[in-house]
């Protein structure tokens, strides 16, 4: 077994960087994650709830009272985990996208002095 080959011969010789992701595609996937981390909030909360009101109701006459209180306390816990989840997936697209965006601007502001000095270079050589 060869972990650095593709089916069809790829491998170790092979070229990298194919991998490209677009902007739509960045700010699709963090408003999917903002959209989940809001709709899960609201949701994950009336599971919660409704559980810990049949283990209440039921913790008097049934064993499984206690059970189903455990179940809506491991289910918040579990919640709160993919909640933080997806705010850090939202809020590191949009860090993301903003320092990308200053790297570039910081580049081709470069790049704009360099060929600005060049230019100067040359005439003051003729």
């Amino acid at each position: 077994m060869r972990l650095n080959q593709l089916d069809g011969g790829g491998g170790g010789s092979q070229q990298y960087g194919t991998l490209k992701v677009e902007q739509t595609d960045l700010a699709a996937i963090g408003d999917a994650a903002f959209k989940l981390h809001q709709r899960l909030s609201t949701d994950g909360d009336h599971a919660k709830a409704n559980t810990q009101e049949a283990g209440a109701a039921m913790k008097q006459d049934f064993a499984l009272g206690p059970a189903l209180t455990t179940v809506a306390e491991k289910w918040r816990k579990q919640v709160d985990t993919l909640l933080d989840a997806c705010g850090h997936i939202s809020n590191h697209l949009e860090y993301s996208k903003k320092t990308h965006a200053d790297d570039e601007h910081t580049f081709a502001t470069r790049f704009k002095f360099e060929q600005l000095d060049k230019g100067f270079e040359e005439r003051a050589q003729h």
